[in-house]
């Protein structure tokens, strides 16, 4: 009765508010998540990939991405849904700074279609968005890697822990630093603040992954907090070539 409930609800908020599709934001008939034109500028990622973070790579024979194989990280593995090109990094700028909160649905379904079977080898237990300062969220609205973990949530049926961690200082845009300077420019931004439930292996989110010093920074605090193994999925992710 619910689902049927829940079915009828969602098809008369399509009248009223008709689907857009993720890439190019036009209409969508009633069920689509994306315009037929439109798929083949969601480049999702395929075989190589860096075996630690999922960047595409160029050699099959390589097994990291030049950035993974001079470093360490924080997680224990990390995969991608979309290459950052495209019709994706203009979705990607709707999606966080248009207010196009329905994207989230199309990526989680497809997210969950490549790495549900990944995330449950894991024995993953919960889904923890990278936190936004709190000021930042009030003047958007909205933190896009939340709305994200929500959706993906709902398709792989995990609880998702919004307020594990807090981000307790604002910070510079990462896109403007260097890898040095993205570093301590997270210096002491995140707070763990329970786990309450005792999770041991979690998954976090994020809308793009670069360097992974966000990833690495907020895992480092899950880490100090008890969680003994990280994941994460992002939804679009750089060239690792």
């Amino acid at each position: 009765m619910r689902k049927r409930g829940n079915a009828l609800l969602a098809g008369v908020l399509d009248l009223f508010y008709p689907p857009r599709c993720p890439v190019c934001d036009g209409l969508l008939m009633p069920g689509e998540l994306i315009c037929d034109g439109c798929r083949t500028e969601a480049v999702l990622l395929r075989e190589p990939v860096c075996k630690r973070c999922g960047k595409q790579l160029g050699e099959e024979q390589r097994e990291y991405c030049p950035d993974c194989a001079r470093k360490a990280h924080r997680y224990l593995q990390g995969k991608a849904v979309f290459l950052y090109k495209g019709g994706i990094r203009q979705s990607l700028y709707r999606f966080k700074y248009a207010g196009k909160r329905e994207y989230a649905v199309f990526y989680a379904r497809e997210a969950a279609g490549l790495y549900g079977a990944w995330v449950q080898k894991n024995q993953i237990e919960a889904i923890v968005p990278i936190p936004m300062y709190r000021r930042k969220q009030r003047r958007r609205g909205y933190n896009q890697a939340e709305v994200f973990a929500r959706a993906l949530g709902r398709e792989l049926r995990l609880p998702v822990e919004r307020k594990m961690v807090r981000r307790i200082r604002d910070t510079t845009p990462q896109k403007n630093l260097n890898e040095r300077e993205r570093k301590d420019n997270l210096k002491n931004a995140f707070q763990f603040t329970d786990n309450i439930v005792k999770y041991k292996r979690v998954l976090l989110v994020d809308d793009i992954y670069t360097t992974g010093s966000t990833i690495d920074a907020v895992a480092e605090v899950l880490i100090s907090g008890g969680i003994k193994e990280i994941c994460f999925i992002c939804i679009s992710i750089g060239v690792g070539f």
